[in-house]
């Protein structure tokens, strides 16, 4: 999306909207459109330079990006130095993590349980 160069969907990062953040879908199962990057700083730069992820995700605002650049970057870009989780003052700056629809999974069909019919 950023590079505009064409890839297996294996080598790129999924990437979705989450309470108004860019959020890494590592198991491409999260809900929602989604938009496809390669997880390089460069192609990260320039989708946010030509603001292609509000485009390809249809977003009617702007999305903060911060989850996204710390799993690309590995480093949180937004938190100055002497600020942070590094200050002791309770903050993380780790990346939320990824959770499905349903924390159960899914089951198995051994597992399920079948309504038999009267």
């Amino acid at each position: 999306m950023g590079c505009r160069e064409r890839a297996p969907v294996t080598d790129l990062l999924r990437v979705v909207v989450r309470d108004g953040a860019l959020v890494p879908d590592l198991r491409r199962r999260l809900p929602g459109r989604g938009a496809s990057l390669h997880p390089t700083p460069e192609c990260l730069r320039a989708a946010e330079r030509r603001r292609a992820f509000v485009r390809a995700l249809r977003c009617s605002g702007p999305v903060e990006a911060g989850p996204l650049r710390v799993h690309v970057l590995g480093a949180p870009s937004a938190v100055p130095p002497g600020r942070g989780a590094e200050a002791g003052d309770g903050r993380t700056t780790t990346a939320p993590e990824q959770t499905d629809r349903h924390p159960a999974g899914p089951q198995s069909r051994a597992g399920r349980r079948r309504m038999s019919k009267p």
